[in-house]
């Protein structure tokens, strides 16, 4: 059973077909000359959409390196300001802020339990403002 739960935030193009749901996908990555294939899980429900963007609550069970990046491009919406995973060389700036936001963790130690919550950015906030999202958690 996993023990750290974490939930992230993001806003991404476009409107998603469903409301919520779960990507299940293969990510490869590289150690050297070596390809790995790994599979990637994560939840998301959408808080608030219009056409151009959707701010998404992802809850991710796996843990690969990039993984929200990764499967959100896979699945046709980039995340906001993410200058790697893209789906055009165009609008791209090196001032651009990753419109991703690392929000909630919770976890046990010694049947303790632990949870945390990081305030959104100013960036986070004025960007929704200008996408006209709004958030309700």
């Amino acid at each position: 059973m996993r023990k750290i739960h974490k939930t992230y935030l993001g806003i991404v193009l476009g409107s998603l077909e469903k409301n919520s749901g779960t990507y299940t996908d293969f990510l490869y990555n590289y150690e050297g000359d070596r390809k790995i294939k790994s599979k990637a899980v994560t939840h998301y429900k959408v808080l608030d959409s219009n056409y151009n963007y959707s701010l998404l609550k992802l809850n991710p069970t796996t843990g690969r390196k990039h993984q929200l990046r990764k499967q959100l491009l896979i699945h046709g919406h980039p995340i906001l300001g993410d200058t790697k995973y893209r789906l055009t060389e165009k609008n791209y700036s090196k001032n651009d802020i990753l419109m991703l936001h690392a929000y909630k963790i919770d976890f046990s130690i010694n049947n303790l339990k632990y949870n945390f919550i990081a305030d959104l950015p100013e960036t986070f906030n004025k960007n929704l403002k200008e996408k006209y999202l709004k958030i309700s958690l």
